[in-house]
């Protein structure tokens, strides 16, 4: 057995205890697609400059996740930010380069995979991809990223996303800037600002909305209704393992929701631009590992306190970051 098997096998083991699903998987141009019974759950995609995964299904059957610009036939949809794709993982400045925004005419900035499996270990359905950070064709960076689901229950899907980042050359530098990391950007409903806008955000400090953006959390959430008019609370973890926990939150009042550890001069308005920079030499590994939780019901019946407790005790996939 691989040592990636085991670790896989060790994370399933882990989510042991969950609702029975039919977990399958389907590839088709390099899209590697998951469904419950007949039920699209999610897909890996490469279609864009960076990995993404869209759509995230709820237990309702309602795509959480905006569905522009994936899908063009979306009328009541703001057509902002094209770069907020489903769930992923970027971030605004390494060496220089924009993985997040990606502006054009900009220094060349992409994530490509060069390997991608998938694996079924009892209840649980993990997608695997070996990735490398492009700058102007250069490796910058390697990551190695699993994203493991299941279903603690019949209202609740869960997804365990680990990643383990390493620099493939010296002096890599992550910059202090708020635009970054691991994001989800969500449906209409499902924001505190907007036309058809019917939720709030909130963090595990209590805050909520705007008092919650760039504040330090164990969780952020946004609940309210979803497409279908179900009750949903979207809610990503930081795990206690995760480089700078409790992260900071990129986290804002149009659908945009996001863990970012690096942008410290921006969240808390110090002057010292550079507070936040992080750097890698060659061989350094950093460690960014998350939970993304998708509950049909309360910010109460989601236990998102209780399951961020239970994370402690979550498996290492690969090695711990340096910090």
């Amino acid at each position: 057995m691989t040592r990636k098997t085991l670790l896989t096998a060790a994370l399933a083991a882990f989510i042991s205890g969950t609702a029975s699903a039919e977990f399958r998987f389907q590839e088709k141009d390099g899209t590697h697609s998951l469904y419950d019974g007949e039920t699209l759950i999610s897909a890996f995609r490469t279609d864009y400059r960076v990995p993404y995964l869209y759509p995230l299904t709820s237990p309702s059957g309602a795509n959480i996740c905006r569905h522009w610009p994936m899908e063009e036939d979306a009328p009541t949809e703001e057509k902002d930010h094209p770069h907020h794709r489903g769930l992923w993982l970027s971030h605004g400045d390494v060496n220089g380069y924009d993985f997040w925004a990606g502006m054009v005419g900009k220094k060349d900035a992409v994530i490509r995979a060069h390997s991608l499996t998938t694996q079924k270990a009892g209840s649980s359905a993990t997608i695997t991809a070996g990735l490398k950070w492009l700058g102007d064709g250069k490796e910058l960076l390697g990551e190695n990223r699993s994203h493991t689901f299941s279903r603690p229950d019949p209202k609740t899907l869960r997804i365990d996303i680990n990643s383990t980042i390493v620099a493939l050359a010296n002096e890599i530098t992550f910059g202090d800037t708020k635009e970054g990391t691991f994001a989800i950007r969500t449906d209409r409903t499902l924001r505190p600002m907007g036309k058809e806008a019917k939720a709030t955000l909130t963090n595990s400090n209590g805050e909520t909305n705007l008092e919650a953006w760039g504040k330090r959390a164990k969780w952020a959430a946004y609940s309210g209704p979803d497409e279908k008019g179900q009750a949903v609370v979207v809610a990503i973890l930081d795990d206690p393992l995760s480089f700078r926990h409790p992260t900071h939150w990129h986290a804002r009042d149009y659908g945009l929701l996001a863990a970012n550890p690096f942008g410290i001069h921006d969240f808390e308005k110090e002057k010292v631009k550079t507070l936040g920079n992080h750097v890698l030499h060659k061989g350094d590994a950093l460690l960014l590992n998350y939970t993304v939780i998708i509950h049909q019901g309360t910010l109460e019946s989601a236990k998102l306190d209780a399951i961020h407790e239970s994370l402690k005790n979550r498996p290492v996939i690969d090695f711990p970051a340096k910090k």
